[in-house]
């Protein structure tokens, strides 16, 4: 499998440890990036996206190696901290620029084979909200399968955390790393992604023809009988 690490951070502090942890128990080729080490930029709002496509995004260039590496993931994992209730925000700027890329406009196809897991840690609290917040984008984005993460460390640094966090952090990394290799595509949405997809099929074809995403829709089929978690993909072990 090939695996995308998306770190909300520079540093290599608790979450860091965690999502290397469990990317490296899954198994298979992994991929981190850092932000705002890898990708500095914050949406300009500028619209540039929405009426053209994501290429012509004036952050385009930086945001590529970024995206790519999540086209081509079996996994992707999320990772970020507990800042004030909420992802960093170098992450959320980072999520900003797939605006384009949620259901209801431009999906990727590809999303739809895709596991993601949304890892957030703080001292105390706030994990739930945040891995909220990653969760939504790979909700949107098409991701059929989706998992949450959260620990409270009461640390400041991994040799800090206390030994019986560290022993559930480790299970709780095994466990997970079981459930995604066997849960490894190809497979179905689940019955809510496919509402959501239902819904918005009916929304363009109904009264909102908004381009180009209409157009988008009508070139993969979407808006007749074909689905993008239909599409072939070979497995990879």
């Amino acid at each position: 499998m090939k695996i995308t690490v998306i770190h909300g951070q520079n540093h290599k502090g608790n979450t860091y440890m965690i999502a290397h942890e469990l990317a490296e128990k899954i198994g298979g080729e992994v991929t981190e990036f850092f932000l705002p080490r890898d990708f500095d930029e914050p949406c300009l709002g500028c619209w540039t996206c929405f009426n053209k496509d994501l290429t012509h995004c004036p952050h385009y260039k930086k945001l590529k190696p970024l995206m790519d590496a999540m086209d081509e993931a079996d996994v992707v994992i999320l990772a970020s901290p507990v800042y004030v209730y909420h992802a960093t925000g170098q992450m959320m700027s980072f999520l900003d620029h797939f605006g384009t890329r949620w259901m209801v406009h431009r999906p990727d196809a590809r999303a739809f084979q895709k596991q993601g897991v949304a890892i957030a840690t703080a001292a105390g609290g706030g994990m739930a909200s945040t891995t909220k917040d990653l969760y939504h984008s790979m909700f949107f984005w098409g991701y059929p399968r989706i998992y949450r993460m959260g620990f409270a460390v009461r640390a400041a640094k991994p040799s800090e955390i206390p030994e019986d966090i560290q022993k559930k952090i480790h299970q709780e990394t095994d466990r997970m790393a079981a459930k995604i290799r066997k849960n490894h595509a190809p497979f179905k949405p689940t019955l809510k992604t496919r509402m959501w997809f239902s819904m918005i099929r009916w929304m363009h074809k109904a009264f909102w023809k908004f381009e180009p995403d209409y157009g988008y829709w009508e070139e993969h089929g979407w808006h007749g009988k074909n689905r993008p978690w239909k599409v072939k993909r070979k497995k990879r072990g």
